[in-house]
């Protein structure tokens, strides 16, 4: 599992040519665990092999930064730009560092492939857990890809493989009921991405690391705002 969800995280970040470089490399590597995910994963790395990096940057930018129903920031599709999002941000990085696991402070804690990377780190178990906890998100992000047909639904696909926890029912067809965006729409993007910089640090509060206030946050799609706010952490 966690040789699946380093490599799932690898081909969900932006491409760059050490990348491209190493495909050949992260298909041996699949190919040697013998995972189920296998399949899935090798689709995404055959199709990235046959590009060139500027294409297939290209293609990432519209798909993942222009297209904020596709964003790869985990807390965007349940928080977007509320104050409870700063909050969750702190939480997840507090539990990044009581699992020992170091993050470059230009990336987001909630960034689906730094996420995935920490728990190719953790006990079967516990990654399992955690995943389950975004399942809702990650099977909405792969069924609007699936809709658009692009071959980065299939390390989605992968992932819902991956997680032993079936999607709430509920959150999933609240986050598929909200509006798509036109990633060609430039105006509307303008006025989509004018937010205030979304700031963490200082102390998490009791607890603020466990799994069940990672539970809780992922969970807001089902809560009245007012009502996240004043979650108690365990």
């Amino acid at each position: 599992m966690n040789i699946a969800l380093k490599i799932t995280s690898l081909l969900l970040s932006y491409p760059e040519q050490e990348l491209l470089d190493g495909l050949p490399e992260l298909k041996a590597a699949l190919a040697s665990s013998a995972v189920p995910e296998a399949v899935a994963l090798g689709r995404l790395i055959d199709d990235l092999a046959g590009r060139d990096l500027y294409e297939a940057q290209e293609r990432y930018v519209h798909l993942f930064d222009r297209t904020r129903s596709l964003s790869l920031h985990l807390f965007e599709h349940v928080h977007g730009e509320s104050r409870d999002r700063g909050q969750a941000m702190v939480d997840l990085m507090a539990l990044y560092e009581t699992g020992g696991f170091e993050i470059d402070a230009k990336e987001l804690p909630d960034y689906l492939p730094l996420f995935l990377e920490f728990l190719s780190t953790r006990p079967r178990a516990e990654a399992e857990d955690l995943l389950g906890q975004t399942a809702h998100i990650t099977e909405a992000i792969g069924e609007r890809l699936g809709k658009r047909e692009s071959v980065y639904a299939s390390a989605f696909a992968a992932l819902s493989l991956l997680s032993s926890a079936e999607a709430d029912q509920k959150l999933l067809k609240e986050l598929m009921a909200a509006p798509e965006d036109d990633p060609d729409d430039l105006k509307a993007l303008d006025r989509i991405w004018e937010e205030e910089a979304v700031t963490f640090g200082g102390n998490a509060g009791e607890g603020a690391c466990g799994p069940d206030r990672l539970r809780t946050r992922m969970r807001a799609a089902e809560r009245q705002p007012g009502d996240v706010a004043g979650s108690v952490s365990n």
